[in-house]
């Protein structure tokens, strides 16, 4: 299937670029998420009219995630969980934890924006966890777990 990306997509392409994917990861995901259409004459017509526009919406973006980003760039967050007495915790800290202290704190964070490269937290102590806002946006944060008795 050929698509034109209407955004920049991670091991894909960037802005404006006709692709070929599977019929479907263009047809389940592509499309329905608004991030390509089928590239046919009218939809490449079409494009070329709205490039401008769909530029200045993702440069837009990236300032916003940029802005959140310096926010968030060398934050440190405390969480408490229960823990024994070798430090280990009983259950985990995962990303939803995460994001939920961090909207508690005040910043606007998804679950799915937050980057557990080593699997959710088990221990106590600090950890650094990345945030990624957007594909080129990408803030590590400190995590520090404390034990509750």
């Amino acid at each position: 299937m050929q698509i034109i990306l209407l955004e920049k997509v991670v091991n894909l392409g960037q802005l404006g670029d006709v692709v070929k994917v599977k019929d479907g990861y263009g047809r389940n995901y592509l499309i329905p998420q608004g991030k390509a259409k089928r590239a046919t004459t009218a939809n490449i017509a079409e494009f070329a009219s709205k490039r401008v526009e769909l530029e200045k919406k993702q440069a837009e973006i990236l300032v916003s995630a940029q802005a959140r980003g310096e926010k968030l760039a060398g934050f440190m967050l405390q969480i408490s969980q229960k823990a024994g007495v070798d430090g280990r915790l009983f259950g985990s800290v995962t990303n939803g934890d995460i994001a939920d202290a961090l909207k508690a704190q005040g910043h606007d964070v998804t679950k799915a924006e937050i980057r557990m490269p080593n699997g959710h937290i088990k221990a106590i102590g600090d950890h650094v966890v990345s945030v990624a806002l957007h594909h080129d946006v990408v803030v590590d944060i400190t995590v520090s777990v404390l034990g509750e008795h």
